[in-house]
């Protein structure tokens, strides 16, 4: 199974393909890019990890917000401040992922409330011990999943295998150290402290190693442990509420991928002959 994190592959292709312009997004570029993009990863992993491909896509709606109101909080500021139309960039991804749940081969999973995270974490908890999955993503989270077998990720930023000898413990430093990205602080820091500009209580090295060996309740006090607690449950992938694991697997087994004949036609609406002359690299 090749597991695309359909988010992070298009936009960091995008930004790579952009820069630092402020170009309008043109869909029809978009679209080109973004097939070009499925069919280079699937000629390259297909005959290990295939034939089936699943595109994994963000809903729009995080449950770990109900539980962590500022969980990615400082994103919106951030793309604000990069220049960039994220309305129609947006609006264009979004349009190009109905088209692949429409007329591509994939089955293309969203689930209200879920992360493309969560998706992909699942069918790894349901599938990994029956055959070879790998994960197209950059996302530092995905090396946690590292810990089932048969579960490879490959970068394409950084066009490598991000391989994690002690995923346990990569996961353990990871809920320590919080995730700034995510708007999640360490255990030394209180919640709101990246929406109010504010500063991280600073963790030293020596401090990590140290608690490496140690269960929280061993080296934390009681906010400490609170704050552990909250990062585990916004961090790690195995704590997914067991009712959208269920809802993801329903979405899974009923999102069925097209016909070569239509997404030939698909192709053809939108002329895409560079891609019509290489389908069955698709």
């Amino acid at each position: 199974m090749i597991i695309f994190d359909y988010n992070q592959v298009v936009i960091s292709n995008l930004m790579e393909q952009i820069g630092s312009s402020k170009t309008q997004v043109e869909p029809n570029l978009v679209r080109h890019m973004i097939l070009n993009t499925i069919r280079t990863y699937v000629k390259k992993f297909k005959e290990t990890y295939g034939p089936e491909v699943v595109i994994a896509c963000d809903n729009k709606n995080y449950w770990r917000k109900d539980i962590f109101p500022h969980y990615k909080a400082g994103r919106k500021k951030a793309r604000d401040a990069s220049g960039h139309d994220w309305v129609a960039i947006f609006d264009c991804l979004g349009q190009i992922k109905q088209e692949l749940k429409d007329y591509s081969p994939y089955r293309v999973v969203e689930v209200e409330t879920c992360e493309a995270d969560d998706i992909i974490a699942t069918l790894v908890q349901k599938y990994s011990a029956t055959q070879k999955i790998m994960i197209l993503s950059s996302d530092k989270d995905f090396a946690q999943l590292q810990r089932y077998p048969n579960v490879e990720q490959y970068s394409p930023i950084l066009k490598k295998f991000i391989k994690e000898p002690l995923p346990l413990l990569q996961l353990k430093q990871l809920i320590i150290r919080g995730d700034k990205s995510d708007g999640v602080p360490n255990i030394l820091t209180k919640d709101d402290v990246f929406v109010t500009g504010g500063r991280q209580k600073p963790i030293t090295e020596a401090k990590i190693i140290g608690w490496m060996n140690q269960e929280p309740k061993e080296f934390c006090n009681e906010d400490m442990l609170r704050n552990f607690s909250r990062n585990e449950t916004l961090i790690d992938l195995s704590k997914i509420p067991e009712s959208l694991k269920e809802k993801i697997l329903d979405t899974y087994d009923n999102a069925k991928g097209k016909t070569k004949q239509q997404f030939m036609n698909y192709m053809i609406a939108n002329r895409l002959k560079n891609l019509i002359e290489v389908i069955d690299e698709f």
